[in-house]
């Protein structure tokens, strides 16, 4: 089971993205622009464009929500390149035709599951609630207005999600797998087999090579990428980040002040009760005898703790029948508004602390409640939120700065090419340097190092910042992250000298030729020993399988376990490379004991979502075919050209 998951490893990342993107909820189906130009499209669903810009939002999107989610640790890197942008237009294809399918299959859901599946969103079900238990409106508006969007767009959306869920779950649903397949796969991946090991080293035979000037010349020239130092150069750059900006934008009080007033609803912490209960079960569908009989034991028990108030929680302990409060004396610790029934908050919040309440019926049964402690509501002072209101205004105050600075940062880099000093005297930035900087991304600068960006070392190395040591555009490097290079010293691709490194060629090619020796000793002794049967050389044995390697390599593990067993002893051999040779004697094979009913039920099920995946990629690939998918162009680049590059945050 495991190699089929490592043999379609590429099919399960594309069906998972499939599964848990919340693609719908984010970006939509219909809401595309229809007037770009057709010379940006990208692909067609149905005679409908799919567009560059399009492609371009959504990455930008998904980059801006990983930055906010990862923090320090976001690496704008994985949102860049043709790689990605190409996923991005793979999702949008699959969104519309998805989308089709489900307006043609007349899938909806009902407005009690659009409910229970928003409320149940952790975000939402955080919100403040009102008296009567729902969430407060003006808080549930303004954190989808957070995201761009009214709650109608939301309903609208998280409507055709579900609907979409129904699609999927249909037809995954159909897979199933058959016992003799199950039996099948577990055999083959549990099979062990005991492993003895000849090794051959490559080190032993270096002492017969003797190479003379030729053959080590022929190394040379055959190996030259192996000698040569990549382009370089000296780089100085300039940084336009909100993040920079935040740290130099001062907050005035006044400032400070009315972000405190707007946002004081966040620092308010409405009053708490804290209850105990003793709870005479008896639900609302039970015959009325029964009910009428739970009430009574319930009134007798409140006749009796209105005498002896101080045995409410051993009473609790003996007769309550809540099974999560009972055992703690019938605690139920501290509960704002909306947490419980509305009969039993109710009789909660009409007591005072200390007092027992009347017997007081809810669809659960009988509960007799003791207040037990009060935590009023209370509001956080200014000066106690000052210093985490004060970075969140600087960080608001610095983006809309950064996105007022965009545009002319752009385009003072790009109209005074020759130097950075004019964009870094006016933005009052400082002009940063680095040097052996080269076409490929340098992990001794560090991931966050814009350098490291693919799209700004394209822009540095093109021929006119090369030749003409011109300024790169402004170049996005992050959500609100500006970068301008430019090459202060070049230094061209060189293959180093014969001469120069003429020891290391000697060292490659010795260790090269010892390899082949080991490799080819290794091959000889292999088939004698498969005449013969011997077992002399061979180390201890070890128990291996597929999901147990013991100390073997993975490249020897897949030879000893695809080895064929039905002559013991069996021996296969593997080339090691520089290591040398290996050859493994395989003395027995057995099965481990049958896994127990549960394992086998988790296994079975574990398969059944593969296959069901494998059918429901097979299904999208049938809607992709009928909706005449067509690809115009790949999606390598952006839309935005230099100076729009630089304005498009």
């Amino acid at each position: 089971m495991l190699d089929f998951v490592r043999n379609n490893r590429r099919l399960m990342l594309l069906l998972l993205l499939v599964l848990v993107f919340p693609s719908f909820v984010f970006f939509g189906v219909e809401s595309y622009s229809r007037f770009m130009d057709s010379s940006h499209d990208l692909a067609k669903v149905d005679g409908r464009a799919i567009t560059a810009q399009e492609v371009d939002n959504v990455v930008h999107d998904q980059s801006e929500r990983m930055r906010q989610m990862l923090g320090t640790n976001y690496d704008p890197r994985q949102f860049e390149g043709a790689q990605a942008r190409q996923q991005v237009l793979d999702q949008l294809i699959l969104q519309r035709v998805v989308a089709d399918e489900v307006a043609k299959k007349h899938l909806t859901v009902s407005n009690e599951r659009l409910l229970e599946t928003i409320s149940s969103i952790p975000a939402i079900a955080q919100l403040p609630k009102k008296k009567d238990g729902t969430i407060d409106d003006k808080a549930y508006v303004g954190l989808l207005a957070q995201q761009g969007m009214t709650p109608e767009q939301f309903d609208a959306r998280m409507r055709f999600d579900l609907a979409t869920q129904q699609l999927s779950s249909s037809v995954g649903a159909t897979a199933f797998v058959p016992k003799s397949l199950l039996d099948r796969l577990i055999a083959i991946r549990d099979q062990q087999r005991d492993v003895q090991a000849l090794q051959i080293k490559a080190a032993d035979f270096t002492a017969k090579v003797n190479p003379d000037d030729a053959a080590l010349k022929a190394y040379y020239e055959s190996h030259k990428a192996a000698f040569s130092v990549p382009e370089q150069a000296k780089v100085d750059y300039l940084v336009l980040s909100a993040d920079a900006l935040a740290a130099s934008t001062p907050v005035t009080p006044e400032e400070l002040k009315s972000y405190y007033d707007s946002n004081i609803a966040r620092f308010r912490t409405d009053e708490q009760r804290r209850a105990s209960h003793i709870l005479i079960g008896s639900p609302k569908e039970a015959p009325a005898a029964e009910r009428q009989a739970a009430k009574e034991k319930a009134t007798k028990l409140l006749e009796d703790l209105r005498k002896h108030p101080e045995t409410f929680a051993d009473v609790a302990r003996k007769q309550s029948q809540d099974p999560g409060s009972a055992q703690k004396g019938g605690d139920l610790g501290f509960m704002g508004r909306g947490a419980l029934v509305k009969p039993f908050e109710d009789a909660m919040y009409a007591l005072k602390d200390g007092q027992i309440s009347d017997v007081v019926e809810t669809d659960y049964g009988y509960h007799i409640i003791k207040l037990t402690g009060i935590k009023p509501a209370e509001t956080k002072p200014l000066d106690q939120v000052r210093t985490e209101l004060e970075a969140e205004l600087r960080k608001q105050l610095a983006a809309k700065k950064y996105t007022e600075l965009a545009d002319t940062f752009g385009n003072t880099v790009y109209e005074q090419s020759d130097s950075l000093k004019p964009a870094a005297d006016k933005f009052k930035l400082t002009i940063q340097s680095a040097d052996n900087v080269t076409r490929q991304p340098n992990p001794a600068l560090g991931a966050q190092n814009p350098l490291n960006n693919e799209k700004l070392l394209k822009a540095l190395f093109s021929d006119d910042s090369v030749k003409n040591k011109r300024n790169t555009e402004a170049v996005q490097v992050g959500p609100t992250t500006l970068v301008a290079a430019r090459i202060v010293d070049y230094r061209p691709a060189t293959v180093r000298k014969f001469e120069d490194v003429q020891a290391k060629v000697r060292e490659g090619y010795i260790a090269q030729q010892a390899a082949e020796l080991a490799a080819k000793a290794g091959a000889e002794r292999l088939e004698a020993l498969k005449k013969s049967g011997g077992a002399d050389g061979f180390g201890a044995p070890v128990t291996v399988s597929r999901a147990k390697a013991d100390g073997l390599a993975p490249k020897a593990v897949e030879a000893v376990m695809r080895a064929d067993t039905a002559k013991l002893p069996a021996y296969v051999g593997v080339d090691l490379g520089a290591d040398g040779y290996a050859i493994y004697r395989i003395g027995k094979v057995s099965q481990p004991a049958q896994a127990d009913a549960a394992q086998r039920q988790g296994e079975a099920q574990q398969l059944g979502q593969m296959l069901g995946q494998s059918q429901l990629e097979a299904f999208y690939e049938g809607l992709k075919d009928r909706a005449k998918v067509k690809l115009l162009k790949p999606a390598t680049t952006t839309q935005a050209g230099p100076a729009s590059d630089a304005g498009a945050q």
